[in-house]
C-alpha cells in the first residue's frame, strides 16, 4: 500500500499474470446523494413505534477520475475530513477469491452483513491509513476507508481501472444528517456505474426498472454502512438513495426496519440550524430508556402521542386533497413540529441551546422548530411560513450567528441519488460542448456556495445535465 504522495514502488509494471491492455480512458463522472433529517418520531422509533425520515438539499458529490494505464491505483480523497490516500490494485488481497476461500459476491446479492474473511483481509490496508493522525480524526478517516475498500474489493476486481475518487459534501459532518450514508450511496452508484450495471436513469425508463437499479443502489449502500456503523437501521441510506421521505418502523432488530417510500412527499423551505453542541445519540437514547424503567406507563403514553403525530403527517401527506401550497396544510404541519417538539423536551432530550433556537424562531414568527435527531445537541429544523420576508430571514440569521450556531437554508423532500455523465456542465462557461468538472477544480471550489456554484444541485442550482433515478 502507498501513502499519499506515495509511487507504485515500481509495481507500475507488475503483472500478475499477462494483464490485458487497457481500453480508453472512461469520461470523469460524478454521483449526489442527499442528507436526511428525521421530521417525526424521534426515540418513539427506538421503541417499536413510527418514524419518518425526509431528504433535504445539502448534498454529498462524488467525482470519479480514470487514470491513464500507467497508473494502478486508487485513490480515495476525502478533504471534508483531511482524508487523502491511494492503494496499489494489484496488492490488494484479491487471493482470497481466486484461492477459493471466500466466495466474491454478484452484484445482485442481498448481502446482510459483513464476511469476516474480506474484513480481515483489508485490515492491513486500513491500518496504514492516517497513522499520524489524532484518534478521532483517523477513527473518521479509516471508517469512510473501510467502506470504500470493502465495496471496491466486492464490486471491483484485479483489472479495474485505476481512479481517484475525490468527495466533497454540503452537509455538516457528525451532525446526525446521513453523511455517512450519503458518502455511502454514492460509493456504491459510482461502483456499480463502473461495473456497467446501471442503466439510465432516462425519462421513459420504466418504474420497474427504476427501482431495481435503486434498489441494488441501496443494497450496497447498506453494506458501506454496516462498515462504518456496525448495525445500521438502514433508513439512512433508504432516504439517500430513494430521495423524498419514507416511514419507517422497526419491531424486529433483528431485521431491517419496514420502510414505506412517500412519493408524493412534497418540497418544502426548510431552516437546518446546527448548534455545534456535540451530543451521543447511545446517550440520549439510554436517557429515554431509564425514563421508561422508572415511569413506564407515563413514557409509554408519551411515545404512542409521537407515534400519532407520525402519523397524523404521514395521513395528511398521503391524503387526497393535500396541497403543499396551502397555508391550512402547512400550518398543519407547522402545528405537528410543535407538538413533536414539546413531547421530545418531556422526554429530557432537548438541550438550552435547542430551546434558544426554538424561542429565536417562535419570536421571529417565521415558523414552525423542532429537533430532529437524538437531540441533546445538534440540530433543529425549522419548516418556514409561506409569508416569511426576506428581512425576517435576514434577522433570524444574525440572531443564530449572534449565538454561536450555523444555518442552513434548504429544502426538505428532494431528489435522491443522481449522476452527471459525463462531468460537463454549462456553467455560462464559452468552453465547447460545455465546462469539464475535473479533479482541480473540483478541490478547489470554496465552501458550500463554491461547490453548489461548480456542480450543485441543491437549494441554488437546478441542472438539467444531472440525472436522477426517479
Amino acid at each position: 500500500m502507498n501513502g499519499v504522495n506515495g509511487h507504485t514502488n515500481g509495481r507500475a509494471l507488475h503483472v500478475k499474470g499477462a494483464r490485458k491492455e487497457s481500453s480508453a480512458m472512461a469520461p470523469a463522472f460524478m454521483v449526489s446523494a442527499p442528507g436526511k433529517v428525521i421530521v417525526f418520531g424521534e426515540h418513539a422509533v427506538v421503541h417499536g413505534k413510527a418514524a419518518m425520515a425526509a431528504a433535504i438539499s445539502l448534498r454529498s458529490y462524488l467525482l470519479v477520475t480514470s487514470l491513464s494505464k500507467s497508473h494502478r491505483t486508487v485513490r480515495l480523497v476525502f478533504p471534508d475530513v483531511g482524508l487523502d490516500h491511494n492503494w496499489d490494485i494489484d496488492d490488494l488481497p484479491w487471493d482470497i477469491f481466486t484461492e477459493g476461500k471466500v466466495r466474491k459476491p454478484k452484484y445482485y446479492d442481498l448481502v446482510t452483513s459483513l464476511d469476516e474473511e474480506i474484513s480481515a483481509a483489508i485490515q492491513p490496508f486500513i491500518d496504514e491509513v492516517s497513522p499520524s493522525e489524532l484518534p478521532e480524526k483517523r477513527r473518521i478517516q479509516q471508517a469512510a476507508a473501510t467502506a470504500f475498500l470493502y465495496l471496491f474489493m466486492c464490486l471491483g476486481s484485479s483489472t479495474s481501472h485505476a481512479c481517484i475518487y475525490t468527495l466533497r459534501s454540503t452537509l455538516p459532518i457528525g451532525a446526525g444528517l446521513g453523511s455517512s450514508a450519503g458518502i455511502c450511496v454514492c460509493l456504491s452508484a459510482a461502483l456499480l456505474k463502473q461495473i456497467h450495471v446501471l442503466s439510465g436513469p432516462h425519462h421513459d425508463q420504466p418504474e420497474e426498472e427504476v427501482d431495481l437499479q435503486l434498489d441494488r443502489i441501496n443494497k450496497w449502500a447498506f453494506v458501506g454502512e454496516m462498515c462504518i456503523h456496525g448495525n445500521p437501521s438502514g433508513v439512512d441510506n433508504t432516504v439517500a438513495t430513494r430521495g423524498k421521505a419514507v416511514l419507517f418502523k422497526r419491531i424486529d432488530y433483528s431485521k431491517p426496519p419496514k420502510a414505506t417510500p412517500l412519493k408524493d412527499f412534497p418540497e418544502l423551505p426548510l431552516l437546518l440550524i446546527n448548534t455545534k453542541q456535540p451530543r451521543s445519540t447511545a446517550t440520549e437514547v439510554a436517557k429515554v430508556g431509564l425514563l421508561k424503567k422508572k415511569y413506564p406507563d407515563v413514557t409509554e403514553q408519551t411515545l404512542s402521542s409521537i407515534d400519532q403525530v407520525t402519523m397524523s403527517a404521514y395521513n395528511l401527506i398521503n391524503s387526497d386533497d393535500f396541497d403543499p401550497t396551502s397555508e391550512n396544510n402547512i400550518e398543519h404541519l407547522g402545528d405537528l413540529f410543535r407538538i413533536n417538539h414539546g413531547l421530545l423536551v418531556s422526554l429530557g432530550v432537548s438541550h438550552p441551546k435547542l430551546e434558544r433556537i426554538r424561542e429565536i424562531i417562535d419570536y421571529s414568527d417565521v415558523g414552525w422548530t423542532k429537533l430532529t435527531g437524538a437531540g441533546g445537541g445538534g440540530c433543529a429544523i425549522t419548516l418556514l411560513k409561506q409569508s416569511v420576508t426576506r428581512e425576517q430571514l435576514d434577522n433570524v440569521n444574525s440572531a443564530f450567528e449572534d449565538a454561536g450556531f450555523e444555518e442552513y437554508k434548504t429544502t426538505l423532500g428532494g431528489d435522491g441519488v443522481g449522476i452527471l455523465y459525463p462531468a460537463v456542465l454549462r456553467n455560462g462557461s464559452e468552453e465547447k460542448g460545455g465546462d469539464e468538472i475535473d479533479h482541480q477544480k473540483f478541490m478547489n471550489a470554496e465552501g458550500e456556495a463554491g461547490l453548489e456554484r461548480l456542480v450543485g444541485v441543491g437549494i441554488r442550482e437546478k441542472r438539467p445535465e444531472w440525472k436522477f433515478w426517479r
